[in-house]
């Protein structure tokens, strides 16, 4: 029976998957997403969609939250820069669509930096507030600069074409997406192996430590505060373009705490926890309308207090998981996993 995993090079260490179960693992899980939209209706490709744009924004603000420490309520609003950005390049500018999303993502990522600089003097609580203020900043400049945003007014946005092909319907825009969630998983799994990477874990574990062997916090947290918006912009663009309708009620502070949720739930500090933190609370409410619809044949009120529910069992959720389970969903993925690996001798 083994009783460890261990290495006799310095390659085997640091290779991103170390057992053969991992890697398995890993290619169980890419057939099933290569095979899923030839078996899956629109609604599931929508769901599963849905899904992959969650993925992004919830890999950005674990990367912040999660692995450098800085609490972040404003992931809606960096999602609305991105999303407004791509929109009005592509609409009125014409550029596009690639090109726009390129563009909004960096975009994104110099206004969180901008964000981002109150993280030197404020941490905690206080921090969060701050962040939560560029969530109501934002949602107030789109609102009110309607010669841009066009203030309240929706914003519409042309199909995405490449190549003669359109995007945006659900099948092509699948595998758009979740090739781009590939991409980033793998950006954001190599991130944390470099410097930058450990600086930003530093932080998390003690700044006044990392200060003193030398890491400058000012830089990295600002990094962090980019890095994470970078993606968040992405998440927006990529809605911007799949919808092809952008406007603010779909930023609201609502998806800032809904992203923290994903997080809290999936695990902080894990890319695996993002991902599953990110399907839990996106099919969570599709989960509960499918429930409803089923009882609503001998209780046909059930839609009037759908909403309500939806909403408890939100927080619910979330309570539940920071009293019995802090770590989220990959702590008791880790833990089914180390059962199986050391059964019968689970001690």
């Amino acid at each position: 029976m083994d009783s460890g995993i261990f290495h006799t090079t310095y390659e085997k260490d640091m290779a991103l998957r170390r057992t053969p179960a991992q890697k398995i693992r890993l290619v169980v899980f890419i057939l099933f997403l290569l095979v899923f939209p030839f078996f899956a209706n629109r609604y599931y490709l929508t769901l599963a969609n849905q899904v992959a744009i969650a993925v992004i924004g919830a890999i950005g603000l674990n990367i912040l939250t999660g692995y450098t420490g800085q609490i972040s309520l404003g992931q809606g609003g960096f999602m609305a820069v991105g999303a407004y950005t791509a929109g009005i390049l592509t609409a009125r500018m014409g550029m596009p669509w690639w090109g726009s999303t390129i563009v909004a993502c960096f975009v994104t990522a110099a206004v969180g930096a901008v964000f981002g600089i109150p993280s030197l003097r404020l941490k905690g609580l206080y921090l969060a507030i701050a962040t939560l203020a560029a969530q109501e900043i934002i949602l107030w400049v789109v609102t009110h600069w309607r010669a841009l945003t066009g203030g309240v007014d929706a914003l519409v946005v042309p199909n995405p074409v490449t190549l003669g092909i359109q995007i945006n319907n659900d099948f092509n825009f699948y595998w758009v997406v979740w090739g781009i969630v590939g991409l980033v998983t793998i950006a954001a799994v190599n991130l944390f192996r470099t410097p930058y990477g450990r600086a930003f874990i530093a932080i998390s574990d003690q700044d006044i430590a990392a200060s003193v062997m030398g890491v400058d916090l000012f830089k990295y947290k600002l990094l962090a505060f980019a890095i994470s918006s970078f993606l968040a912009g992405l998440a927006g663009a990529l809605t911007a373009h799949y919808r092809n309708i952008v406007t603010w009620e779909r930023f609201t502070i609502d998806v800032s705490v809904l992203y923290l949720a994903m997080i809290i739930i999936g695990g902080l500090g894990s890319i695996t926890g993002s991902y599953m933190g990110a399907a839990f609370m996106t099919l969570l409410p599709a989960v509960l309308t499918n429930l409803g619809r089923a009882v609503k044949g001998f209780y046909p009120a059930i839609d009037s207090i759908l909403p309500f529910i939806q909403q408890a069992t939100f927080g619910l959720v979330i309570i539940l998981f920071l009293v019995l389970e802090p770590e989220g969903l990959n702590k008791i993925w880790k833990n089914i996993k180390d059962y199986f690996r050391l059964w019968p001798f689970s001690y």
